[in-house]
């Protein structure tokens, strides 16, 4: 175990073995080796959870130990390869499939800054989730949902067609490929939804619904700037998407080309036009919202921010490709009952 009588200093990479040594971090992983699994285990915790060089100040503060930065990288790296590599043995499977809920899916990208200069991680986050209690259109922003009750994360940094496959691996291992409830939420990339086409291709799709009206938002702005009658054109829209989807917010577009002020030619209606017109089956907000479904890709954008931007994005950070999306991934791994099971196999 990681301990001392009084306190030793470590030298950069390398932790105390039982013998009373200096050994290197990478060879410390498991209950066999210099550093115990418990040990390990609160190291890659802090790693995972914050810069190494604050989890050492941290371990240091709560446990009394010194190990250094760099040794707390080298076990965080190595514990996030293994939990990787052995996705596909974990128990979670059976799990997630009895959990309560449909299963969603959704994914966005986040940027990271690699050593080949920055990059997008790609992240999804394969869920199940309970419906909520029925909702108005008017209350979309104001309502609570249900928790989802099992979640997994996957994340690389790597091509669409790549990000693909490791997806549509983890579909497959939680059953999500073939439930007979799933849905795609998602701006509006294009990359995603050719991505969610190709793995899962009877899922229903929304797209998310803040950028859908951010859009509406914008296309007034540019137009009307921030008025009054902006204001209430805004609203208007928003209302008329969420409302009536698809049918609302052409009927609304229409209305607003009478009302331009001289000068303007409205281009910025023909590209908000377009741009929904591209997800004609992905605005049915009123249905989802009256059977308690959710209409937004919150849960993925919550993970990037708390697993990439939060942890990765520190100041002067710069990752190896490859490291990126293992630690994204351990990061997810902390908040589910599999974190347990990843030290009990160790």
């Amino acid at each position: 175990m990681l301990t001392a009588v009084g306190r030793v200093r470590l030298a950069r990479g390398y932790v105390a073995g039982p013998d009373g040594g200096h050994y290197p971090a990478d060879r410390a992983l498991g209950v066999d080796g210099y550093v115990t699994a418990a040990a390990a285990r609160m190291a890659v915790l802090a790693g995972a959870r914050d810069s190494f060089a604050r989890a050492a100040v941290a371990l240091r503060e709560l446990a009394g130990w010194e190990l250094d930065d760099e040794a707390i990288r080298r076990l965080t790296h190595a514990a996030a390869a293994r939990a990787t590599a052995t996705r596909a043995g974990r128990p979670d499977a059976g799990r997630f499939a009895a959990a309560a809920g449909a299963a969603e899916v959704q994914i966005d990208a986040g940027k990271v800054n690699t050593d080949t200069g920055w990059r997008d991680v790609k992240v999804a986050v394969l869920a199940r989730r309970p419906a909520g209690a029925p909702a108005a259109p008017e209350d979309w922003a104001d309502r609570d949902l249900p928790a989802p009750t099992a979640r997994a994360v996957v994340a690389g940094v790597e091509d669409s067609d790549a990000f693909a496959r490791r997806v549509r691996a983890e579909a497959d291992r939680l059953g999500v490929t073939a439930a007979a409830d799933v849905t795609v939420l998602a701006d509006g990339a294009e990359w995603i939804w050719n991505l969610a086409a190709d793995v899962v291709p009877q899922a229903a799709g929304v797209l998310d619904v803040y950028h859908a009206v951010e859009h509406v938002g914008a296309s007034v702005r540019a137009i009307w700037g921030e008025t009054a009658e902006a204001a209430a054109r805004r609203g208007a829209g928003r209302a008329a998407l969420v409302a009536e989807g698809k049918a609302g917010i052409e009927r609304w577009i229409a209305d607003q080309f009478p009302a331009l002020p001289a000068g303007a030619a409205g281009a910025e209606l023909y590209a908000l036009a377009a741009y929904l017109a591209s997800h004609p089956t992905h605005l049915d907000y009123a249905g989802r919202l009256a059977a308690g479904r959710s209409i937004g890709s919150g849960l993925v954008e919550g993970s990037i921010k708390q697993l990439v931007n939060r942890r990765l994005k520190l100041t002067g950070a710069r990752w190896r490709v490859d490291h990126v999306g293992p630690l994204v991934e351990l990061g997810a791994l902390i908040d589910t009952p599999d974190w347990h099971t990843f030290w009990s196999a160790a």
